[in-house]
């Protein structure tokens, strides 16, 4: 089926302002579909002259569909429709005609000019099936009399308003509670939901003939609303927004459309959506998040008191080897306690790498012996990584440029460069150095080096990657420097 905007720059004149206003307009036209228990199709003028396109459809959720099968896309000459031509040449509301039969079904047409400032752009067909009709009740009258108030405005091109329309998912409907108020913000129909939704808030007694604004106030307390004035233009329907109420019992979220009729203010529907629960699982989701990144935090903290006490240990030790193998501990540590300090200032268990890898690449060539010597360049970008790839990979990647910076270089100059490609399915990083390069009697299946161990467990296994030693520059004679290729899938 085609959008709105497929059928309009095909097939219409209508300029990308006039695009703009509609889309506006169907933006919340769900409003008036359920007001008014009829489908709503938008008809838009042809660019030849010959007649309109179906532009968008709404049907109601509040009543029986008045059309079976979608419209939008269809092509109306003129004549086959006259209320639709009569509104659109004479720019005001067609409301007479005998119904029309579709299907074995009656219905009523209503047409009704879209306005915007001077012109009239579109015409919306309101379509009620008769067969659902039945005596309305008050909260039938009360829903009509919105929509024909709603649709007089349309036609004046005073509906929709730009930056009107609730950006928000959990939007109030119809259904969830409905309220009008007068021009004074005295309520003069509650719908049963809005009424209940009242009650949960702690309301005692009926609303209609209530200053909505004053007995809202009343029910929250001054720590949990917004400020006096905001929340009563809403209310009161001189602005159209969002507000919500809460307190211990309850949230309520209102939505406020002023009801306006040749630019006298006739006063407000007022629509209401109990909250409570959805509030509720958001403090509990901001509580768990609080909590995950307080452990990471803490972890962070733990580690690094880890890596201090095996420092002050190295430099009791007289023994070279021992002294070593506990300052490379602390590199070890240290790398996890970094990743472990990125999570705890996410709101996600995701890590952005780059910084992690020049942060540590800095770390491991500082306490090198060959520091101020040894340079490290990164080129390319990891972007955002998972914490479950992220924490083995800092583990891999200090190994390497640690062994880079104690074997490759015999205490002299040099430089390392982290090179990584991100693909569509994994990461590619290359550890290069300018070295003495690999000894020709290594054999890595072999080797008793324990950081070489840890790297070959973490990639092969952990990470269910590969890992590739070999020369920097093959071709070179004598070849020099040193080469290691991980690759990491991301999805597995």
């Amino acid at each position: 089926m085609p959008s709105l905007d497929d059928v309009a720059l095909r097939r219409t004149p209508l300029g990308g302002s006039d695009l703009a206003w509609l889309h506006l307009l169907i933006a919340d036209w769900q409003i008036i579909a359920d007001l008014a228990f009829a489908d709503l199709v938008l008809w838009l003028p042809d660019a030849g002259g010959n007649g309109f396109w179906a532009g968008s459809q709404m049907r109601p959720t509040t009543g029986p569909t008045a059309y079976l099968d979608d419209v939008v896309g269809t092509h109306l000459s003129y004549g086959e429709r006259p209320m639709i031509d009569t509104a659109m040449s004479e720019r005001r509301i067609i409301r007479e005609g005998d119904p029309e039969w579709r299907d074995d079904i009656p219905v009523r047409v209503e047409a009704i000019p879209v306005r915007r400032g001077d012109a009239v752009i579109a015409v919306i067909a309101r379509n009620t099936n008769l067969l659902g009709v039945r005596a309305p009740s008050r909260l039938e009258l009360a829903y009509l009399q919105t929509a024909g108030e709603l649709s007089t405005m349309i036609s004046e091109g005073s509906f929709p308003t730009p930056g009107e329309r609730s950006e928000l998912a959990d939007a109030p409907r119809v259904g969830d509670g409905f309220m009008r108020t007068d021009a004074s913000g005295v309520v003069t129909y509650a719908s049963p939901n809005a009424m209940s939704a009242f009650r949960r808030l702690g309301r005692v007694g009926d609303l209609v003939g209530v200053d909505l604004s004053h007995a809202s106030r009343a029910l929250v307390p001054d720590s949990g609303r917004a400020t006096d004035a905001a929340l009563s233009a809403v209310i009161a329907g001189r602005v159209a927004d969002e507000a919500e109420l809460e307190n211990a019992a309850a949230s309520l979220l209102l939505r406020s459309i002023p009801l306006r009729a040749g630019g006298v203010g006739l006063g407000a529907l007022v629509l209401l959506r109990d909250v409570t629960e959805l509030r509720r699982r958001e403090r509990e989701l901001v509580t768990k998040e609080a909590t995950i990144r307080e452990i990471h935090h803490r972890v962070k903290n733990n580690l690094q008191t880890v890596a201090a006490l095996l420092r002050l240990q190295a430099r009791r030790l007289h023994n070279p080897e021992g002294r070593h193998a506990l300052e490379e501990a602390v590199r070890r540590v240290a790398s996890i306690a970094l990743v472990h300090e990125t999570l705890s200032q996410t709101l996600d268990e995701t890590v952005d790498f780059d910084e992690v890898a020049d942060r540590l690449q800095v770390m491991v060539v500082d306490v090198s012996a060959s520091a101020g010597l040894i340079t490290t360049v990164r080129e390319g970008s990891f972007g955002v990584l998972p914490a479950e790839v992220a924490m083995p990979l800092a583990m891999v990647l200090t190994e390497l440029v640690q062994n880079a910076a104690q074997h490759a270089f015999d205490g002299g100059p040099g430089s390392v460069w982290l090179r990584v490609e991100r693909r569509e399915g994994d990461v590619l990083m290359t550890v290069t150095d300018d070295g003495v390069g690999l000894p020709d009697d290594l054999q890595l299946d072999s080797s008793s080096s324990l950081g070489m161990s840890i790297v070959s467990t973490l990639v092969e296994s952990e990470l269910g990657g590969s890992l590739t030693f070999g020369p920097a520059d093959p071709l070179a004679a004598p070849r020099t420097g040193t080469s290691v290729r991980v690759s990491l899938p991301l999805h597995r």
